[in-house]
């Protein structure tokens, strides 16, 4: 019964076998180059679309209109980011808590995008202060170190509320880490045997640029104690808070015109405007573009004034050139003797200029 079952299954299969034996005989062979050459066309297209596509992305261009919204609600690609003055945007930030009935107390921030590019492809360093602000917004302190030998001046250093106050013998117990303050402060005489600290506090290593070497040892610790400390991130953006909502609009602007007065002082002579956006916000808002004309400092705007008359006077200079050389040449034209004919009279200008 089995080999009669396979007989049949034979007589059934066998034409299907010889077919398929027979179309696989008349392909002609293919070489092995050819699959490698085909994953790189297709490595090759894969790369063009995603080439494309990324392509395609930039070249989406939103362009905003210039006419203002009229609701309250509206795509905000379609139109311009407003910009406010500082006393109107205060205001709304204070009416945005009020709606949204958030916490009254809440902090106000900024962030300041600067411009840090030099000329020949060079960059302004990152850097960080502290500045005294004329209305203090919170009642932290911070723990300040005291570095001197003297009697006298560790005495005022204690009496001004210095955390810690010494002399060498604080080097051992901070390379340890026994010691943690948030400001180091230093008298210019032991400057000499402070150096074994200065790759362990690097940025908080006392020196004049930052105000923390010095002798007035009472306004060194009234600034490092009570002032407001910021650094630039991301090399150009600067991120602080500045005060607190529930505070008078003038005090908020007050310390406002107080931190940029302070960071415009890092601006390079040779650079143009140094702050390009400014964004202020509380901290459960969103952010409010502000206008810079009346926030920045008169030196800022000065110096933007002196390059714009500097661009016109280098644009006009040219043309006062070529009207003195043209002045020039009639003169001595006049000047020549006048039975001369004309090209003999160029020859003899060319001669003499």
């Amino acid at each position: 019964m089995a080999a009669a079952g396979g007989r049949c299954l034979w007589r059934v299969l066998a034409p299907h076998c010889r077919w398929a034996l027979a179309a696989a005989s008349a392909r002609p062979p293919q070489p092995a180059c050819c699959y490698a050459a085909a994953a790189k066309n297709a490595k090759k297209g894969s790369q063009k679309a995603k080439q494309e596509e990324a392509k395609k992305k930039k070249g989406i261009i939103r362009r905003p209109l210039m006419s203002k919204p009229v609701d309250d609600v509206y795509l905000t690609w379609l139109y311009k980011r407003p910009s406010y003055n500082v006393e109107e945007a205060v205001g709304m930030l204070k009416k945005f808590q009020e709606l949204d009935f958030t916490h009254p107390k809440q902090y106000v921030y900024i962030n300041v995008f600067l411009d840090m590019v030099l000329q020949k492809k060079k960059k302004v360093d990152p850097f960080a202060s502290t500045v005294l602000l004329p209305y203090r917004f919170t009642d932290e302190v911070n723990k300040v170190l005291v570095f001197t030998e003297n009697e006298q001046e560790a005495e005022i250093a204690r009496e001004n509320g210095a955390a810690v106050v010494g002399g060498v013998e604080l080097i051992k117990w901070i390379l340890e880490d026994e010691i943690q303050v948030d400001s180091y402060v230093a008298v210019p005489a032991i400057m000499p045997k402070l150096i074994p600290l200065r790759n362990k506090l690097r940025r908080k290593y006392p020196s004049t640029k930052r105000n923390s070497l010095g002798h007035d040892i009472p306004k060194m610790l009234q600034l490092f104690r009570e002032g407001l400390e910021y650094t630039v991130e991301d090399e150009r953006l600067i991120k602080t808070r500045i005060a607190r909502l529930d505070m008078p609009t003038e005090h908020i602007v007050a310390n406002l015109k107080t931190i940029l007065e302070d960071i415009c002082k890092f601006k390079p002579s040779s650079s143009g405007p140094f702050v390009r956006k400014l964004v202020i916000r509380s901290s459960t808002s969103e952010g409010l573009l502000l206008d810079l004309d009346g926030v920045l400092p008169e030196v800022e705007k000065v110096e933007e004034k002196e390059e714009e008359t500097v661009e016109e006077d280098d644009e006009e200079k040219p043309v006062q050139e070529s009207v003195n050389r043209a002045q020039i040449f009639h003169q001595k034209q006049n000047s020549i003797n006048p039975g001369l004919s004309p090209c003999e009279k160029e020859g003899v200008l060319q001669c003499t200029l």
